[in-house]
């Protein structure tokens, strides 16, 4: 499956960086929190790719540029989700059960309130 390699390929990219930096003894908790922050940064990067600035002048959007900026997120991701111990199938078994659930939140046979569409009927105006 693909998505096992690349997280084989994340695991081995982070191993490398911990050896080369001398990163070791970092707890999980810190890690998550240094590679949300490095997320928030590539998500900065991403918004200004399709300009989210609506007080510029809009410039041509690079596809490319935008989907480099999706990767390096998604390498983060991937990333911390090895630092708590998920790999590619619990990723894909945990995307399915919530995929599943947001489907049902949206046609109201979730046990989670507020999200159907007949929950909005009559409330347009309020």
């Amino acid at each position: 499956m693909r998505l096992n390699r690349l997280f084989e390929l994340q695991k081995s990219l982070d191993d490398d960086i911990v050896e080369k930096r001398n990163l070791q003894g970092i707890a999980p908790g810190e890690w998550i929190q240094k590679e949300t922050l490095a997320m928030i940064s590539e998500l900065s990067e991403l918004l200004d790719e399709v300009n989210f600035k609506w007080w510029k002048n809009p410039k041509e959007i690079n596809l490319d540029n935008v989907k480099e900026e999706l990767v390096d997120i998604f390498h983060f991701f991937m990333s911390m989700c090895l630092k708590v111990g998920m790999g590619a199938d619990e990723v894909y078994q945990r995307y399915i059960t919530k995929n599943r659930e947001n489907f049902k939140r949206q046609y109201g046979t979730s046990e989670k309130q507020g999200y159907a569409f007949s929950e909005l009927k009559g409330k347009e105006d309020v």
